[in-house]
């Protein structure tokens, strides 16, 4: 049984790398094959079978899931829908988000997919908009505005597209102003969902009002009912260099602690026929009653977490041991597991996706694996707690660096340390305060929520001081699969069971993972990658020893931007510490949105732009200069020449930002790339008198996103592109590229890229110009492009 079901998770996990879902001819097939492997005795034949039937029920959920389809047509139409809020909603500075559950329709050609998710804008072009207070299980009336799913594709990225699958949401949007269409209609629609969400709202609005203004009430919330929402990024950033992430949440710790509780208790009063003659436990036995009791708390509590991954293996293998309990079973931890991860990946395929699904199930594995052949600790019963907690932290912290290694190209070499700390006093203190706090009336809820933010407010503090140390984090360039099986080897070996020979040497395994360096271009080449980061621009230039990031994307929100959420992940798992320059072309912040949060994290030599020197981005560069034109300089034989703008540019004052956009040519030997940032035909007319002879450019970054004020034929003519690329958001307000500079590209027989269909472009200039797209090499069947 456990082959097959290791061979039913296998098939799940390759389903969801192919492009495209099979035929129902070829699932039929391979359902059909897996029945008749069955028949034969043997683990490898229940293996097949199980990869077969895994990869059939993958391919069977998706095709389900991606049925409920926003058509084309409806995109960006106002329709009118009514339904409820089936989410917790999430309050930020423009507004607030939250699941829509559809039930009515009213202004589309074409159904509604059943779940969205929507945002309610408090302003939108400086306008001020009343937003509803809504509340999951309400019942609404909305004006809305919905598109198809749409992520930014990038390497090393956050896959989008496939978390809103994997929520069953198949369109987002935002609501409309429209004072007499948008309406709450019911103050609570009963479901089972509704309630639970709405359970959750109570107890996080008496968690923030007993919490009020305190730095780290927002991971009191998290531990109660999971919502990680509220941490802050600079706690998130002392949270993952220490290590220790996985406790601001409701992991399997807390909830096996919590179920534990519970079953002790009514083990003692079962035991004890709560206290009268009746004898309960010669009708049932109290280790039964203390396994239901468990198992019973362990699914309310995983449901107030909002049923993350972790949460659910630890509920699954509670439940597998409540039932093996019941039915007189004697129940090996081995299929425990397994049978926790067969429910896993059978309610929900996509977990293979998650990082925390590869943690949690990894986590216990090493854990099993290193416990086996392991005698009961001698001594005192307290000694022996605090040798087996040792124990299980070593194994989980040796045991997790090569799949760490391989998921964030970094590891913790404080985290042991941290853990060891933050373990007894997130899951004794703070967690069992918190959980009393939000139940309790008041003022004893005050009290104890006071009481455990306070011990994670000291806590934080010592945190903070270890996160600071210089060599707190291990960072390396994602490793190749070859590396990170000879790191997996050695790490079986070194937590190999006791009586296994000269277990240190393991260690050797991990010395390829850990001495990665970061791939350099071959000499006298250079790489030019577009990310997608929406609606503006980011371009990281490299040769052989030398990097250029070209903007930095743009700002999302007040906690999000280009550079946190898209350049500092490829950085990081490139394992490039270092860039050589930044040039932020103008200050718009679809150009210069990323730029702060880029020069916190990546050291910088010189930072290049058209800002004045009062700007954030100047005062925050160890060194600046303005971009003038005249300005060159060589890396490894490749020529960079600024173009654009001319130092007497600076004097008019009347000149918008976009009229300064810092343009540079840089050639690779017979190869070149302009990217002209967001000049307009007035300076591409400057740039015609002026430079004429240096505009002849290979590959074009196209002026201003294809605007209709830009990209004059006399610009295109002069530089003679054979590839332009738009670096564009998917359906963005301003429409860019306008149909008719696309039409004028066309016409003169230049490629167009466009990363809202393309992702991420990676150009490399050598003998030739090779161009690959992000979308393209890395297809998953829910891109649907």
């Amino acid at each position: 049984m456990r082959c097959a079901i290791l061979g039913f998770a296998f098939g799940i996990a390759l389903l969801q790398t192919r492009p495209s879902l099979p035929e129902s001819t070829t699932l039929a097939g391979a359902a059909a094959i897996a029945v008749l492997l069955s028949y034969w005795r043997g683990a490898l034949h229940a293996a097949a079978a199980g990869a077969l039937l895994g990869y059939c029920w993958a391919a069977m959920l998706a095709a389900l899931a991606l049925a409920p389809q926003l058509n084309r047509a409806d995109e960006g139409a106002d329709i009118t829908v009514i339904g409820t809020i089936d989410s917790l909603p999430y309050e930020f500075d423009q507004g607030v988000r939250f699941n829509f559950a559809v039930e009515q329709a009213r202004g589309a050609r074409f159904p509604v997919p059943p779940r969205v998710a929507l945002a309610w804008y408090t302003g939108f072009r400086g306008a001020t908009r009343q937003v509803g207070a809504v509340r999951p299980g309400e019942r609404w009336q909305l004006k809305v505005r919905l598109q198809r799913p749409h992520g930014n594709a990038n390497p090393h990225g956050f896959d989008y597209e496939a978390w809103l699958l994997q929520q069953g949401l198949r369109a987002t949007g935002y609501v409309r102003a429209d004072s007499g269409t948008n309406k709450r209609l019911d103050s609570f629609a009963f479901s089972l969902s509704n309630l639970v969400q709405h359970c959750r709202a109570v107890l996080r609005d008496r968690i923030r009002r007993a919490l009020d203004g305190k730095p780290y009430a927002g991971v009191i919330v998290a531990l109660v009912v999971g919502d990680q929402r509220a941490i802050g990024q600079s706690d998130w950033k002392v949270f993952n260099r220490t290590g220790i992430s996985h406790l601001v949440s409701i992991s399997g710790l807390h909830i096996t602690m919590v179920a534990g509780l519970f079953a002790f208790v009514a083990s003692s009063l079962w035991r004890r026929s709560f206290f009268t003659q009746a004898q309960l436990p010669l009708l049932i036995p109290a280790q039964k009653v203390a396994a239901l009791a468990g198992a019973g708390v362990a699914l309310l509590y995983v449901l107030l977490a909002g049923f993350g991954i972790p949460a659910q293996r630890t509920l699954y293998m509670l439940a597998v041991v409540a039932a093996a309990l019941w039915s007189g079973r004697i129940t090996n931890v081995s299929h425990v597991l397994c049978a926790a991860l067969g429910v896993v990946v059978l309610l929900d395929p996509w977990a293979v996706l998650s990082p925390g699904f590869w943690l949690s199930f990894g986590a216990v594995a090493f854990i099993l694996y290193a416990g086996s052949g392991r005698t009961r600790p001698r001594g005192s019963r307290l000694a022996g707690a605090l040798r087996a907690g040792a124990h299980t932290q070593y194994v989980v912290t040796i045991g997790l660096v090569p799949l760490t290694m391989l998921l964030f190209s970094q590891v913790s070499l404080v985290s042991p340390l941290a853990n060891a700390l933050a373990i007894p006093l997130v899951s004794f203190i703070v967690t069992p305060l918190s959980l009393a706090g939000s139940l309790l009336p008041i003022p004893l809820s005050n009290i104890l929520l006071g009481a455990a933010h306070l011990v994670m407010e000291g806590l934080a503090v010592i945190l903070a001081w270890m996160g600071e140390m210089r060599f707190a984090v291990w960072s390396a360039p994602v490793p190749d699969p070859w590396m990170f099986a000879f790191a997996l080897a050695g790490t079986v070996w070194m937590l190999a069971p006791r009586g296994w020979p000269v277990r240190w040497i393991g260690a050797a395994g991990w010395l390829p993972l850990l001495a990665n360096l970061p791939a350099y271009p071959p000499e006298g080449e250079m790489h030019v990658t577009a990310f997608d980061v929406g609606q503006g621009t980011a371009l990281l230039v490299e040769t052989t020893s030398h990097r250029l990031l070209y903007d930095t994307g743009p700002l999302y929100s007040s906690e999000s931007n280009g550079g946190d959420r898209v350049i500092l992940p490829y950085l990081r798992a490139r394992g490039i510490e270092r860039l050589d320059a930044v040039i932020v072309s103008h200050s718009d912040v679809d150009h210069a949105g990323g730029a702060l949060a880029v020069l916190d994290a990546v050291k910088t030599g010189w930072v290049a732009s058209s800002l004045w020197h009062d700007h954030p981005i100047v005062k925050a560069a160890v060194s600046h200069r303005r971009c003038v034109a005249g300005q060159s300089w060589s890396w490894d034989g490749i020529r960079f020449e600024m173009l654009h703008p001319t130092a007497a540019s600076y004097v008019d004052t009347s000149l918008k930002a976009n009229a300064r956009s810092c343009t540079l040519r840089i050639t690779s030997g017979r190869h070149s790339i302009l990217l002209a940032g967001d000049i307009e035909a007035a300076q591409e007319a400057e740039l015609l008198a002026r430079s004429a002879g240096h505009l002849r450019s290979h590959v074009l970054l196209a002026p201003h996103h294809g605007s209709g004020t830009s990209s004059t034929p006399a610009f295109l003519a002069g530089v003679s592109p054979g590839i332009a690329l738009f670096q564009v958001g998917y359906r963005n307000r301003y429409r860019h590229p306008k149909t008719e500079v696309i039409e004028r590209y066309a016409k003169m027989g230049i490629d167009r890229l466009r990363t809202d269909e393309t992702g991420a472009v990676r150009f490399t200039f050598g003998e030739r110009i090779a161009a690959t797209a992000y979308r393209r090499e890395h297809a998953r069947y829910w891109h649907m492009r």
